[in-house]
């Protein structure tokens, strides 16, 4: 059976995360705990086998990237499929201001509603469709090999329920750390998990990194 092995990983922390705000499809580079954390995992990453090293084309994303890919001697090698979710007109805004103005749309985002597309964003469904695609498709070019990818949280967690067969709308009990190394299988047959969260690389004192999650 012809499988891909995929490191799945989070890019670094941006300042939005720090003030929970909705990045989206805007284009916030990464703080200086987020290099710290880029750099942390390229170190953690050498002397794995890695075919390619594929990236979001937003800067959180690219950053994080070409750190790895330089400590692995790899080019970065863009695909907007792994974008984040787009959050539309509520892009920039943060989860508090949302909730305060919008109730009634932080609530179908609480309960995960699948259909439920922000004005201008996407859907549940409709990111759903987009990352398993791009996964599919960036797999399937290296078969029997091992790559990177570095994407977002919502990215990651959609690749989460397909690797472990969880509905879209079920409550995630599962972290999406900024830089956390996530092993996922893919086959014909599908995705499996491997391993999934590890941030032992992050666990130092040298400078505390953030596991913020709620806003890719």
């Amino acid at each position: 059976m012809h499988c891909t092995r995929i490191l799945a990983i989070r890019h670094g922390e941006t300042a939005w995360n720090r003030d929970t705000r909705i990045q989206g499809h805007i284009d916030i580079p990464l703080n200086e705990t987020g290099h710290w954390q880029a750099r942390r995992t390229a170190e953690a990453l050498v002397g794995e086998d890695v075919a390619a090293v594929y990236a979001s084309d937003l800067s959180r994303a690219h950053q994080t990237a070409s750190t790895i890919a330089e400590a692995l001697g790899r080019p970065v090698l863009h695909h907007t499929g792994l974008r984040e979710r787009c959050f539309g007109v509520f892009e920039g805004k943060t989860w508090s201001e949302l909730e305060a103005t919008h109730p009634e749309v932080a609530q179908a985002w609480r309960r995960r509603i699948p259909e439920f597309a922000p004005d201008g964003g996407e859907s549940l469904l409709m990111l759903r469709e987009r990352v398993e695609k791009t996964f599919h498709e960036l797999a399937h070019r290296h078969l029997g090999e091992q790559i990177v990818v570095v994407a977002h949280g919502g990215v990651l967690d959609i690749l989460y329920r397909a690797a472990a067969r969880v509905d879209l709308q079920a409550p995630r009990t599962w972290v999406l750390a900024n830089a956390g190394i996530n092993r996922v299988l893919w086959s014909e047959e599908g995705l499996s998990l491997v391993g999934w969260g590890d941030v032992g690389h992050l666990q130092t004192t040298e400078q505390g990194p953030s596991l913020d999650e709620r806003h890719a």
